[in-house]
């Protein structure tokens, strides 16, 4: 507005000028001013002599159609200057305006950075970057340092395959897990930097939020939402083997994760495919309410050659075509959910140790007994055995043994999934089943 200002008294002044210099041309010129009467100039030593005939002449002929041509030429000229700084600033309050409502914001080390800042520096990103990204907040190290007691190995939640995540307790005290990333392995950066592209992007209530990351040196941290249930692994496999969850709350983490996974598969644009859906990468918060993460594996569609991808993943979800071929569609995302469908059902690991260089699968053993209703309700997960409807058992077996098909055709989408286990769930809980008073009630499975 200043700048506008000074321009619009610029064009002003320029105005003013143009009349002043009229002023004195037609003072000069006109008949009443007599050479005789103004000083000669000290260097001027001789002067033509007019007649007065010859000087009436010019103030008859010459002076005044000039006066009116020059008046209208600076009027004309002042006119189109202030019409164009006019429309100068017309342009610049539109182009802010723009700016404005297209989200951009200044960057602030410690308070945000927009992502489109951020992945700037990488080329892979800029290829798949939509127009509109949420803000991921910079996190400054010695904050994080506070927050994790200097990453103490007591605030250690659980290890991945490229460093530790610990608890982070802020100064506003709330809660966060922080995934430190140690070393700069190329995998481990790409990771780094598709997990920040991806989260910055999705927001949905079963996936896990990305509160913002940190670089520091030659360490990388992420930090999430904190999910005070840990893992589903952790939960089904650990000290408590699944006490703490029944047959209804597990159906609702299954419906949940199949939630999360529609929304990638057919929400996001372009599709996003997971690739390293596992048990572990299911997390829960305190209400038991589950959210899909780690996104470091993840790709999307068109990004890349998808039969041609580097294998990636855990063993015992990878999907035959995958691990076989290199083939990598949605449908390896659906066969890697029904071998978690599995582990809710029967309490098992997805691959277990029978001897010294030998493992079995989930799917292999346990193929054979899903499709036999006489033998289906022996193998179900002790903690849960004899709690449930046998038809909702039946009909979940039958989810699974479709989802872990070898043939990726045979599987359903994920969309069918939900659709088949909505009903199951109770409607406390997220689906649309009316428990009958003769089963625990939904407050009571939480």
């Amino acid at each position: 507005m200043y700048t506008l200002l000074v321009l619009l008294h610029a064009s002003i002044w320029i105005l003013e000028l143009s009349v002043v210099v009229v002023d004195a041309r037609l003072l000069l010129e006109s008949p009443i001013y007599s050479p005789s009467l103004a000083p000669d100039p000290p260097f001027i030593t001789s002067m033509p002599a007019f007649s007065p005939d010859i000087a009436e002449g010019r103030s008859k002929h010459h002076l005044f159609p000039n006066r009116k041509l020059v008046i209208a030429f600076s009027t004309t000229l002042g006119a189109i200057i202030v019409i164009f700084f006019l429309l100068c600033w017309l342009f610049c309050r539109k182009k802010i305006k723009k700016m404005e409502d297209d989200g951009f914001h200044s960057s602030d080390g410690l308070k945000g950075l927009a992502l489109s800042q951020f992945v700037g520096k990488y080329s892979s990103f800029r290829k798949s970057s939509q127009k509109r990204s949420l803000i991921v907040t910079v996190m400054d190290f010695k904050k994080l340092e506070v927050a994790t007691n200097n990453f103490r190995e007591s605030e250690i939640l659980g290890q991945g395959g490229f460093g530790c995540v610990y608890k982070a307790q802020f100064d506003d005290k709330s809660y966060g897990a922080v995934k430190r990333l140690d070393g700069g392995s190329q995998d481990a950066k790409k990771e780094f930097e598709t997990e920040i592209a991806l989260l910055s992007k999705i927001q949905h209530p079963n996936i896990i939020t990305l509160l913002g990351y940190c670089i520091h040196e030659e360490t990388k941290m992420l930090v999430y939402e904190l999910m005070e249930n840990g893992s589903l692994d952790s939960q089904l496999h650990g000290s408590s083997h699944g006490s703490a969850l029944t047959w209804h709350i597990r159906m609702k983490i299954a419906l949940d994760a199949a939630r999360g996974l529609e929304y990638l598969h057919e929400h996001c644009n372009p599709q996003v495919i997971h690739r390293d859906l596992k048990s572990s990468n299911i997390l829960l918060d305190s209400n038991l309410n589950a959210k899909l993460s780690d996104f470091g594996l993840a790709i999307q569609d068109g990004l890349e050659n998808r039969n041609n991808i580097k294998l990636s993943g855990t063993l015992g979800y990878v999907a035959p075509e995958y691990l076989l071929d290199g083939k990598l569609t949605d449908k390896s995302d659906v066969y890697a959910f029904g071998v978690v469908l599995l582990e809710l059902i029967l309490g098992r690991k997805p691959v277990e140790k029978l001897a010294q260089a030998q493992c079995q699968s989930i799917v292999t053993w346990a193929m054979p007994q899903l499709t036999d209703r006489s033998k289906l309700p022996s193998i179900v997960d002790p903690v849960i055995r004899d709690t449930m409807d046998l038809k909702h058992l039946y009909q979940v077996a039958a989810v699974a043994v479709l989802c872990v098909q070898p043939e990726p055709s045979y599987r359903p989408l994920i969309t069918d999934v939900l659709h088949s286990l909505v009903p199951l769930v109770p409607m406390e809980l997220g689906g649309t089943l009316r428990l009958p008073h003769k089963y625990p009630s939904a407050h009571q499975d939480s």
